[in-house]
């Protein structure tokens, strides 16, 4: 785990903004100390890394936490979008260069504009964004979380955390069992209720997520005990594949 500062040290970002990223839900951390001071684990970094390379592309805080609670966010996808955004960013600030050198050899008389054209590079973010954005579970989760203060959004997603977390005493069980198979069918029924209809397809690919590995694994082994992700994973994929 590393402390606020740590972090802030290691990724240049200020503690000011660390800070602020926990306060509307974009980068919470790991865990508190019993003092109340912020740790993060690999997974918060991991997350981290991800929000910098998209503010390096100049997309709005808001729009890259809609982005990463995208129940379709694809780490892979994404970054091989920023990979290709960045290209672009570097192609277009070579011919910047390459224009203000050729400026200052003809003494000014160059009247050529086509480095300042960022349409190639807006294009394509637009096209980005729209991959994460048009959704309609998404579309129905902001909707329903338009307005809603932060801390009542903190309050239904540390009730879904709780739900998770009772899978944890049955870890050591089968995940086909009666008992987990009623709470994967309140785990459905909860996300229905407070982000977005929750068909089996999506419910599927959370699962998948839940035991993936990143933020979400650490979250729910943290809330239920290591190997609870995992539990929860596999109970959810037979819960989906009997339905």
């Amino acid at each position: 785990m590393m402390t606020v500062h740590e972090v802030s040290r290691l990724t240049g970002v200020s503690i000011r903004a660390l800070q602020y990223y926990d306060e509307i839900g974009l980068l919470p951390p790991t865990q508190y100390t019993e003092a109340g001071y912020r740790l993060y684990g690999d997974a918060a970094l991991e997350r981290l890394q991800q929000i910098l390379l998209f503010r390096e592309l100049e997309f709005p805080l808001k729009e890259i936490k809609s982005i990463l609670e995208n129940p379709a966010f694809d780490r892979d996808k994404a970054l091989e979008q920023q990979i290709e955004l960045l290209t672009l960013k570097r192609e277009r600030l070579d011919n910047l260069i390459r224009m203000a050198r050729t400026v200052k050899q003809t003494g000014g008389k160059t009247m050529n504009f086509e480095a300042f054209d960022q349409k190639k590079l807006e294009e394509y973010a637009a096209q980005a964004k729209k991959t994460w954005g048009a959704t309609p579970e998404y579309k129905e989760f902001e909707q329903r979380n338009a307005g809603k203060p932060l801390a009542e959004i903190k309050q239904t997603g540390d009730g879904l955390m709780a739900l998770l977390a009772e899978f944890g005493p049955m870890k050591d069980g089968d995940p086909a069992c009666a008992e987990a198979q009623t709470l994967a069918r309140r785990v459905q029924d909860y996300i229905t209720e407070h982000y977005y209809t929750c068909t089996n397809r999506i419910f599927a690919q959370l699962g998948q997520m839940y035991g993936s590995g990143g933020a979400f694994t650490e979250n729910i082994d943290k809330a239920g005990g290591p190997g609870t992700a995992a539990f929860a994973s596999e109970a959810i994929r037979r819960f989906c594949d009997a339905e």
